[in-house]
C-alpha cells in the first residue's frame, strides 16, 4: 500500500489493514541481533536465582560480557553473586535520589563481579504498591540510564513466573526479549507455573508478538521425570538438569558459585551456558490442565477424587428452613 493511497483511508480502513497482516513466522533461524535479552521464568523459591548467578558466572567466565537483572521484588537474584550481600535496588535508590533532588547514575544501581554486571530492580514495600508497577518504573529508568546503547553479549532477566500479567508478563508482551527460558522441577506447583508461562507466550505469538521459549532447566531433578515429559509434550528442549544434590544445596546455602572452571559441577554449567545461547526460540504448545495434572500418578494428583456438588441444607449447616419468598408476582393481563 502507498503512502498516497494511505492517505485516504479512514480510520477505521487503517485499523482493519493492520489487523489483517499475518504475525512473523516463528523464528527458527539464527539469532542475528548482536545482545540476546533472555527472560528467565519460574516458580518462587524454584532456583532461578541460583542458576542465573551459577550461568552468568559461567558466562563471563568464557568470556561473554553478561548484564543479570533481578525482577522478582524479593531483590535475592544477586545475593547469590555477591556472597549474601544485599545490593540497592533501583527503585529504592531511585526514590532516595528523586528527594535530595539528584539523578541517578548507573554507578548507583549496577555493581560487578569478575566479569558479571548484575542490578536488582526491586519493588515497593509491602502493602504500598504494586510488584508489577515497580518493574515497569524499573525499566523506564534503565532506559533513561541507557539501557538499549549497552554492549553486552547476554541481558539475563530473572522473572517470579507465579504471575504473568503487568510489569510480570513485561519482556513477552512487548518482544523486550528474544527468548524466554523456564525453570522446574519435577513437581505440579512448578511446571502449572512453567505451563502457564508458556501459554502466555503462546497468547501473545497470536497477537503478532516474536518472543519464543528456548527451552527448560531442570532443577533439584530427582529422577522421577515429570518435567522430562513436560518438556517433551510442550514441545521445548531441556538445556540442563542439576540433580538434587546435597554437596549442591549446601553450597548454594553458603552462597558459594559453582558455575566455575575449577568446580566439579564446571560442566554442568558450561553445557548450560552453550545451550542457552544456542537455543532457538521456539512456540510451544501449551498443556490442559487435564493434561498437566495427566504427567503425574493419581497419589499425587487427587485426581480419583470425585467432585460433589454442594445443596443449599449443606450450606445452612443441615435442616434449610423455607422462607416465604418477598418477590412480586403479577398476574398476567
Amino acid at each position: 500500500m502507498n503512502s498516497l493511497n494511505h492517505n485516504f483511508l479512514t480510520d477505521a480502513e487503517q485499523l482493519k489493514a493492520e489487523a489483517a497482516i499475518e504475525p512473523d513466522p516463528v523464528h527458527t533461524g539464527e539469532i542475528k541481533k548482536e545482545t540476546q535479552v533472555i527472560a528467565i521464568y519460574g516458580k518462587g523459591g524454584i532456583g532461578k536465582s541460583f542458576t542465573l548467578a551459577n550461568l552468568s558466572y559461567m558466562m563471563a567466565q568464557s568470556g561473554k560480557r553478561v548484564l543479570l537483572i533481578g525482577c522478582d521484588p524479593k531483590s535475592d537474584t544477586t545475593s547469590l553473586l555477591f556472597g549474601g550481600k544485599a545490593c540497592p535496588t533501583i527503585i529504592e535508590t531511585s526514590a532516595k535520589k528523586k528527594l535530595a533532588g539528584e539523578e541517578v547514575k548507573i554507578g548507583d544501581v549496577c555493581f560487578k563481579r569478575d566479569g558479571v554486571f548484575a542490578m536488582e530492580l526491586g519493588g515497593p514495600e509491602v502493602g504500598r504498591g504494586c510488584g508489577g508497577r515497580g518493574i515497569i518504573h524499573g525499566f523506564e529508568l534503565l532506559e533513561k540510564l541507557g539501557f538499549h546503547e549497552w554492549g553486552f553479549d547476554y541481558v539475563l532477566l530473572d522473572f517470579l513466573g507465579d504471575v504473568v500479567c503487568g510489569g510480570f508478563g513485561l519482556p513477552i508482551a512487548r518482544d523486550m526479549c528474544q527468548k524466554v527460558i523456564v525453570v522446574g522441577s519435577n513437581d505440579l506447583q512448578s511446571l502449572y507455573v512453567a505451563n502457564n508461562v508458556c501459554s502466555a507466550v503462546e497468547y501473545f505469538r497470536k497477537l503478532g508478538g516474536n518472543v519464543g521459549v528456548a527451552g527448560i532447566v531442570i532443577n533439584k531433578d530427582d529422577g522421577t521425570g515429570e518435567a522430562q515429559a513436560f518438556a517433551e509434550k510442550v514441545g521445548i528442549p531441556v538445556l540442563a538438569s542439576i540433580p538434587a544434590n546435597d554437596d549442591i544445596r549446601k553450597k548454594s546455602a553458603n552462597y558459594e558459585i559453582i558455575g566455575t572452571h575449577t568446580s566439579e559441577w564446571g560442566p554442568l554449567f558450561e553445557m548450560l551456558a552453550i545451550n542457552v545461547g544456542e537455543a532457538q526460540p521456539m512456540r510451544p504448545t501449551p498443556l490442559t490442565q487435564d493434561g498437566l495434572l495427566g504427567l503425574f500418578s493419581s497419589d499425587v494428583t487427587g485426581r480419583n477424587v470425585v467432585l460433589q456438588p454442594a445443596s443449599q441444607e449443606d450450606m445452612c449447616g443441615g435442616t434449610l428452613t423455607q422462607k416465604t419468598s418477598l418477590e412480586v408476582i403479577y398476574d398476567a393481563v
